[in-house]
């Protein structure tokens, strides 16, 4: 059940001013303030269920807070900015027991030795590696994968490519990667404005949850080859872009159209060109 307990710490502005945690750039920071706002997310991330989560990028902890606020049994959060560090600490010291904090950077963890069956991923990104990150969770080895549910916030652009369909102006690589192994949504936008400082764009929240096996078989290492051909040259016919591949004899062996434009293709059909690769 959610905790009406405020947890008897600061606001985040006099938390982050105590601590002086301006936002890096380099980092890709942008902190949450609003507390109406991080709560949202984490009932997004089903939170009020309870659970065990996973936080990427906590930063002086908001969203952190709203998770254990809202019910979260246990969270792990993982961040990389040692200036945060003390800031988390005092939120691991209000709820006791119930969060753990890693100084590492998540995309060179193991997180499968540390996380288990089962965690729900919540998290505002950082910006500049959020694409990455997110790779990193799609491309997991075994499948399904140790999360049950992923719940972030990306650039609105990127969500958008997230979701993208074929023949549609966003879809891509990351489209392909993104369903051909999970559902995802958009679930609401984050003006730029509820952040400090506030980005040059807007956010988006994303729900990505993992299927039981992909669209269509093939291998990953295959699928990641062909996308990454395909779309270095997205504008050009098939035939064309995937030369160094095979070009129309890997086309005529997936039976696809030659003078197709890699937009075009459906997941199934990027499978389909994995195999014939394959």
């Amino acid at each position: 059940m959610p905790d009406s307990n405020k947890d008897n710490l600061p606001p985040l502005r006099d938390v982050i001013a105590a601590h002086g945690l301006n936002a890096k750039k380099s980092l890709g920071q942008n902190f949450l303030f609003d507390l109406n706002l991080t709560r949202r997310i984490a009932r997004a991330a089903g939170a009020n269920d309870g659970g065990m989560f996973y936080e990427v990028g906590p930063g002086p902890g908001g969203l952190t807070r709203a998770l254990l606020a809202e019910g979260a049994h246990k969270v792990i959060a993982v961040e990389r900015d040692a200036r945060c560090l003390p800031a988390l600490a005092e939120i691991a010291a209000a709820w006791p027991g119930r969060l753990d904090v890693i100084s590492a950077d998540a995309l060179e963890l193991d997180e499968a030795a540390i996380l288990p069956q089962g965690v729900r991923i919540a998290a505002n990104l950082p910006y500049n590696v959020g694409t990455a990150i997110l790779i990193k969770w799609l491309t997991s080895e075994t499948w399904p994968p140790i999360w049950a549910s992923l719940t972030l916030m990306f650039q609105k652009e990127v969500a958008q490519r997230i979701i993208a369909r074929p023949s549609t102006e966003h879809y891509g690589r990351l489209s392909v990667l993104a369903q051909w192994r999970c559902t995802a949504k958009i679930l609401f936008d984050v003006n730029r404005g509820a952040f400090v400082p506030p980005p040059s764009v807007t956010s988006s929240i994303v729900r990505m949850e993992p299927l039981a096996k992909p669209v269509a078989p093939c291998e990953l290492a295959d699928l990641e080859r062909i996308t990454a051909t395909a779309f270095g040259q997205r504008r050009k016919m098939l035939r064309q872009s995937l030369k160094p591949l095979g070009g129309e004899a890997l086309l005529e062996k997936a039976g696809i159209d030659p003078t197709t434009r890699p937009e075009d293709l459906s997941i199934a059909q990027f499978a389909a060109l994995a195999r014939a690769l394959h």
